[in-house]
């Protein structure tokens, strides 16, 4: 339970898990009005994705891929660590606190920074979405790779944080409207950075142009 993921650095102050254990399996199980069935699911598919409701044990908050791993980032570097977190599709799939859903786009929207903050989706009651599958498929080569074809990979979805305990913490808006702040500063601050080289030769042309006219 303890594997480091693809791509996710070894810092000790994120820590991974790439699979889901048995407490975390009936936190997840416990979100469907049907928990008995998703354990007979998950025995018969284990490394199938799944789909689950939102707004019982959790919302959900859907970003795109670079800024959610930003917002992770700031919630484990400076903040309270996160709850779940998972790959899926190019996004990534903050779990939070029931509620969350309906309370970030207000508070974002309140926010000055908020305008600098991507689309978010943001998933709670009556909506529903697909999660990694408790174990990751192991990759089976494909046409070009020298094997044979297999099913296609779970690479697209995975866990980053997974579920490990019966009633993992979970942020809430105020916590996920912090962390959304921190990483569109950051963004901003990264293109001032970018743009200030190009400005500085203009602004010494311009200075050259002016003293020799």
């Amino acid at each position: 339970m303890s594997d480091w993921l693809p791509e996710t650095p070894r810092n000790l102050a994120f820590p991974t898990t790439a699979y889901v254990t048995l407490a975390g399996a009936d936190w997840l199980a416990s979100a469907s009005p049907h928990p008995e069935g998703m354990h007979m699911l998950w025995a018969q598919r284990p490394t199938a994705p799944s789909v689950l409701p939102c707004g019982t044990a959790f919302d959900v908050i859907d970003a795109p891929a670079l800024f959610g791993r930003r917002m992770v980032d700031r919630l484990w570097s400076a903040g309270p660590g996160s709850g779940p977190v998972a790959a899926h599709r190019g996004r990534i799939l903050l779990f939070a606190t029931p509620g969350t859903a309906h309370r970030l786009p207000a508070l974002l929207a309140w926010e000055e920074w908020g305008s600098a903050v991507p689309p978010l989706l943001c998933h709670g009651s009556g909506d529903a979405v697909t999660v990694p599958p408790l174990h990751p498929r192991p990759r089976k080569a494909t046409r070009g790779d020298g094997g044979d074809v297999g099913e296609p990979t779970a690479a697209g979805s995975r866990w980053l944080v997974a579920p490990d305990v019966r009633e993992p913490w979970l942020p809430g808006p105020d916590v996920l409207l912090w962390a959304c702040v921190r990483a569109a500063r950051s963004v901003l601050g990264a293109d001032r950075e970018t743009a200030r080289p190009h400005r500085e030769p203009a602004a010494q042309g311009a200075d050259a142009a002016l003293a020799g006219g």
